[in-house]
């Protein structure tokens, strides 16, 4: 193993939220700062998310990062996969109702697609692939899932995205109505992160 070489590591993102939610994750195991992109304001690179793949386009987003600035980066790409209706939302979960959708509006079309499907095949997971890249050449790639079913009709207010609904059974609840710890111990964002933390002290010692 070899000595880690950074005093921080950075999270190939603008979202406070998603900063938030690895400095948490990662405050617990690693005694090094969590920097977002808001701490790099010299010219990144604009990187168009086009791969047809979660880990195309982490890998994508990581590796442009990590050569601007020179330094440790993780990237993620997320969204929700409906088996029923061929792998969809899948990459587009993002702009699934546009370019430019908000989270209602990708919701409302998601309920309305899943309509005409049986309420038994309306199974959906979450998927997140990390991807982590130090230049020159160490590249490596985790996947988390977290696993429920489409409903109808929005239930809570926390969360992002298709939370309100993604319906856990065995919480008896939806994403959005568990509280910000639950979600944490259980998204497939946490899930992958684990299996970065467990890569990276498997590779490093902090």
């Amino acid at each position: 193993m070899k000595p880690w070489p950074f005093p921080y590591i950075v999270i190939a993102t603008y979202n406070q939220n998603k900063w938030k939610q690895f400095q948490d994750l990662f405050g617990q195991e690693f005694a090094i700062e969590v920097k977002s992109l808001q701490d790099f304001p010299q010219q990144l690179p604009n990187i168009v998310e086009d791969q047809d793949t979660f880990e195309g386009n982490a890998l994508k987003k990581a590796k442009t990062i990590a050569e601007a600035i020179q330094g440790p980066v993780i990237a993620d790409d997320s969204g929700i996969v409906v088996p029923a209706l061929g792998g969809a939302p899948g990459v587009y979960s993002a702009r699934y109702a546009g370019e430019h959708a908000t989270d209602e509006q990708n919701n409302h079309k998601l309920i309305e697609e899943i309509r005409s499907i049986p309420e038994q095949d309306r199974k959906a997971y979450y998927v997140c692939i990390m991807a982590f890249v130090v230049p020159p050449q160490t590249e490596m790639i985790v996947r988390g899932e977290c696993h429920g079913v489409v409903i109808e009709e929005g239930r809570g207010t926390e969360g992002f995205g298709y939370d309100p609904i993604f319906y856990l059974p065995e919480e008896k609840a939806t994403m959005a109505e568990l509280p910000a710890e639950r979600r944490y111990a259980i998204s497939h964002r946490a899930k992958a992160t684990k299996k970065l933390v467990q890569l990276l002290k498997s590779e490093y010692v902090f």
